[in-house]
């Protein structure tokens, strides 16, 4: 993967998410958090071009099932995009807990490795408009938006400790790093 990838992706995101304003700036937001991690994973560029493609299932022409992991994910692979990238798109944040909880199935592997973690950690520490929050905070956030009774709520809520336990990997692999 190269940064060809990156302006690839960027552009690809900027193209289906720009009428969507809010979506937009979570986006680009995300992108920035996976930048600064982007030093402790295996492919920095993936890492950057999984956080700019993450959301791009929100696009109205890629609808598809509804649930935007998936449907962006059907997109990117019928573009001939990596397994990889795809499984990243397709699992981020926690998305199998919701896919189950919809009736979906995610077919896609999950990698589970640091990269996955770094692109959970840069999405659950951007708030809907872009800025740095907590991964706690975030999943409250999510929680008071949708709801109590909202399959978005219940599987956020469900899936809290694997999230949070991303997020915590992470800022541990940046701590390290940055005591260099």
């Amino acid at each position: 993967m190269t940064t060809d990838l990156r302006s690839w992706a960027a552009r690809t995101a900027r193209a289906r998410l720009c009428e969507l304003p809010r979506r937009w700036a979570h986006t680009q937001g995300v992108a920035r958090r996976a930048a600064l991690a982007a030093g402790v994973v295996d492919d920095p560029d993936l890492l950057i071009a999984a956080a700019w493609l993450h959301d791009i299932g929100y696009a109205p022409d890629l609808v598809r099932t509804g649930f935007h992991p998936i449907d962006g994910t059907i997109h990117l692979a019928a573009q001939g995009i990596s397994d990889r990238l795809c499984g990243l798109v397709a699992h981020h944040s926690c998305a199998s807990v919701e896919a189950r909880n919809r009736g979906l199935t995610i077919d896609w592997p999950d990698e589970r490795t640091s990269l996955r973690d770094a692109l959970w950690w840069a999405d659950l520490t951007t708030t809907p408009t872009g800025e740095v929050t907590d991964g706690s905070s975030r999943i409250e956030e999510v929680r008071r938006r949708y709801g109590a009774d909202h399959v978005v709520t219940r599987s956020v809520v469900e899936a809290a400790p694997e999230l949070l336990a991303a997020v915590g990997r992470t800022e541990r692999l940046l701590a390290e790093r940055d005591q260099v």
